[in-house]
């Protein structure tokens, strides 16, 4: 614990040295992500750099740091409001116990299709989870897929909900996640991302849930060959920005960057389409089998998550706009 605070002392103070030059130098901006470099996420923020260096003749940058070299997404969350860095490129599960509406994207079953998620999260209640991170200290720029997520298992497929029953699952960071697969009757097991094929190979966890891009770039599927079809969660990503970071620059400046990060949301999503379809050749023929379920049980079984995590009337409210989104 102590080594982590330090670390995130000197990130503090190395980026306090040059907060104020932000406004009137060039700046490369440091984004941090978990993922490897060939990872559609990392490719967009990359992206997005591109877009920024342009639209501001050369002023402005970003670095992407990918593989987790910043830290875990817990840790550059906290490393973005600090100002330590500028940007993170993490799921918002990990945001659901600072940004309260950022529950309601994470929620299970509850976009229809790809379709109805990109639809939602493009339109004005997208902004609305964007603008509601602002007080916590985080400028939400964007949202990018992550696909359907499902659970991936050991020693036995998964398929129905008596299946799942015991399992001890990894899942993210989240309250919210625990009590997603403690309804389906799993043991819930929060754990950092890079720790998850060691605990799968050892039998410290039976399974862990994900899309297909991340089964297969962590190489999941070599020690978890049951890609259980559950989908039940399609929470995307999110891409936050430090408030510390943007009240030192100019609106024109901050205009810029939401519009680079606008864009590379298209960008991403074609890398991501192309990703899940040869992610999901790879795992299958890497020995993954693909199991169907019969998801009816298991969306029956989460009204207990609705109903302790949306108890705000504001964030049912908001469901139920989402759920009449055609």
């Amino acid at each position: 614990m102590n080594a982590r605070s330090n670390l995130l002392k000197t990130l503090v103070a190395t980026a306090a040295a040059s907060l104020f030059a932000f406004g009137a130098h060039a700046t490369e901006f440091r984004s941090s992500d978990i993922h490897p470099d060939d990872y559609p996420t990392v490719q967009a923020v990359r992206h997005m750099g591109e877009i920024l260096n342009k639209s501001s003749n050369g002023k402005h940058s970003i670095k992407v740091f990918s593989k987790s070299a910043l830290g875990n997404e817990k840790d550059t969350i906290e490393q973005t409001k600090l100002g330590a860095i500028a940007m993170a490129r993490v799921n918002v599960a990990p945001m659901n116990n600072i940004c309260a509406a950022t529950m309601v994207p994470t929620m299970p079953f509850l976009f229809r299709s790809t379709d109805h998620m990109r639809k939602v999260l493009d339109g004005a209640i997208g902004e609305e989870i964007l603008k509601d991170c602002e007080a916590q200290g985080f400028i939400g720029l964007a949202f990018y897929d992550s696909g359907a997520r499902s659970i991936y298992t050991v020693k036995k497929p998964i398929k129905t909900l008596a299946d799942a029953k015991g399992l001890k699952v990894r899942v993210q960071q989240s309250d919210l996640w625990v009590s997603l697969l403690e309804a389906m009757g799993a043991n819930a097991t929060p754990m950092p991302y890079g720790e998850v094929y060691t605990a799968l190979k050892t039998g410290l966890v039976d399974a862990a849930e994900n899309n297909y891009p991340s089964y297969e770039s962590s190489r999941h599927f070599e020690v978890a060959k049951y890609y259980n079809k559950t989908e039940h969660s399609m929470a995307p990503e999110i891409l936050l920005f430090s408030k510390k970071v943007w009240d030192t620059l100019s609106a024109d400046e901050q205009k810029q960057i939401r519009a680079a990060a606008k864009e590379s949301v298209t960008y991403m999503r074609k890398l991501w389409d192309e990703r899940e379809a040869k992610s999901l050749a790879i795992v299958k023929a890497g020995g993954a089998e693909i199991v169907d379920v019969d998801k009816a049980p298991f969306q029956a079984a989460m009204k207990p998550v609705y109903d302790k995590f949306l108890k705000d009337p504001k964030l049912q409210d908001m469901v139920k706009r989402i759920n009449a989104v055609k």
